[in-house]
């Protein structure tokens, strides 16, 4: 399933283009295998640690308090891809100093699940440093797991062109009236 949807993806995706694929222990490793089966170069393994996580009310394993982002690039014939970085942004809103591949942000804010909500929804403040990190003004990015519209609503936000994806129509509801 995941090698159908990543080289799905790869077809509309530029030569200098990215993705970002977001998961958790339970996918993430398949995830990775085949992003390199379908011929991408895995540029950085983001850790994304969440402050303040969903307990873990079974008590028989530790919390899960992190998820895993892969970012990507199409591999054209060399390792060496040329995708777009803005990496004196990242320095910039980290305090001058490089952005390390550990990100300590909180879960989605009350007021961005006010139209309803999604179990795997991510906090604005996410999408805005991947946007932001790997994408100019005017771009298109694609969600083909739109969720609750995250993607779009940031995506709108950091003038950027947006298409989402999503079967359920509960779900689409939810991304229209974010929009």
């Amino acid at each position: 399933y995941n090698r159908k949807w990543i080289k799905a993806c790869k077809e509309v995706l530029k030569d200098n283009g990215t993705i970002w694929i977001s998961g958790t222990l339970h996918n993430i490793y398949s995830i990775g295998v085949a992003l390199e089966l379908e011929g991408y170069s895995i540029i950085n393994n983001i850790t994304w640690q969440k402050p303040n996580p969903t307990p873990n009310l079974a008590c028989r394993c530790f919390t899960h308090s992190t998820e895993t982002i892969i970012w990507a690039r199409k591999v054209n014939g060399t390792k060496k891809g040329k995708h777009y970085f803005n990496y004196n942004l990242m320095k910039e809103i980290n305090d001058g100093k490089q952005m390390k591949d550990v990100w300590l942000l909180n879960l989605p804010k009350k007021s961005e699940k006010t139209e309803g909500k999604h179990p795997t929804q991510k906090p604005e403040s996410v999408l805005e440093r991947i946007i932001l990190a790997s994408t100019k003004e005017g771009d298109l990015i694609l969600d083909p797991f739109n969720g609750s519209g995250t993607t779009g609503v940031v995506a709108k936000k950091l003038n950027r062109k947006y298409i989402g994806i999503e079967i359920e129509k509960d779900f689409l509801n939810i991304t229209k009236a974010r929009l």
